[in-house]
């Protein structure tokens, strides 16, 4: 895992108003806060190094808040979208843990509407490895998407990889970005400069490389305000990232799935997951799938 790629999360939560949110992280971050205004709402947070952390309304989030313990319906001040400034790793991911904790005890949480997107900056990035990333994710969409515990409310924004798309991808073999632009958009109607075009929702969306941040997003995470996992996911984005850089090639041809949690394993330790600085991501990682991460088959008695 590339420790310097640039990156940057969008966490959506309620529970809270997007305001006392924003108060939320300025505790730990400190800087100045503003008001954006306009039809999303935004609280803005510029911080002493210049960087903004962003509270925003977002219309698939469903409001709500608290009555002593008790969830009940709340207006759209309670549509919270933190989106991130460019961060690091190894800059930025214990100030990204400690705004999250920060948020949970000021009262905000997630429901099956929420989600967390990761964007990766296009940086090293080429027409062969943008292929090798789409194969990545489509060899082990199953394996993914139940080791991330996907809801179900929320897999149409980030559908798996389509089986026309990956095998167009591999024939055609693009060597420009035009090639696999148009590629990405084939069998979809209308202008690709619409900011939400139907292709972005998947779980490997490249329509914010094209007509977007000029980044790769990956938007197959429900969200969550447990610091430890946001981290994992974080984790596993750059990890993917890098696998998809700096192989020469990646197959499409599907993983062995009898043990689950073996095959998620090592894979994950493949791509760097080793040592106990990675030893919380991979137990979240695998803590959905059944198995035995230790052996690939039971040992006979």
């Amino acid at each position: 895992m590339d420790k310097t790629t640039r990156f940057g999360i969008e966490i959506e939560m309620t529970g809270i108003t997007r305001k006392d949110a924003a108060l939320a992280a300025q505790m730990v971050l400190g800087g100045e806060l503003l008001y954006g205004g306009s039809y999303y709402d935004t609280y803005e947070l510029k911080t002493f190094d210049g960087r903004a952390w962003k509270f925003t309304y977002d219309g698939s989030i469903r409001c709500e808040t608290k009555t002593r313990g008790i969830k009940e319906s709340a207006s759209r001040l309670y549509s919270v979208e933190l989106v991130s400034p460019i961060l690091t790793y190894e800059a930025d991911i214990e100030k990204v843990q400690e705004v999250i904790r920060a948020l949970r005890k000021a009262g905000a949480f997630t429901n099956s509407s929420c989600g967390i997107h990761v964007h990766l900056e296009k940086k090293g990035h080429t027409p062969r490895s943008v292929r090798n990333f789409v194969n990545i994710v489509y060899a082990r969409n199953d394996l993914f998407y139940k080791a991330l515990g996907i809801e179900a409310s929320r897999a149409r924004y980030c559908k798996q990889m389509d089986d026309h798309l990956v095998e167009s991808m591999n024939r055609k073999k693009p060597t420009t970005f035009a090639e696999i632009e148009d590629i990405w958009y084939s069998g979809y109607g209308g202008s690709r400069e619409i900011k939400y075009h139907s292709s972005r929702y998947n779980f490997l969306n490249l329509h914010s490389l094209f007509h977007g941040h000029g980044t790769i997003e990956l938007r197959g995470f429900n969200s969550t305000l447990h610091a430890g996992e946001v981290r994992s996911y974080i984790v596993f984005a750059l990890a993917l990232n890098t696998q998809a850089l700096t192989q020469n090639s990646a197959s499409t041809k599907k993983p062995q799935a009898e043990n689950e949690k073996f095959a998620m394993r090592t894979y994950l330790n493949r791509i760097g997951f080793i040592g106990d600085e990675f030893k919380a991501c991979r137990e979240h990682l695998c803590k959905r799938l059944s198995g035995n991460a230790a052996w690939r088959r039971r040992i006979a008695a």
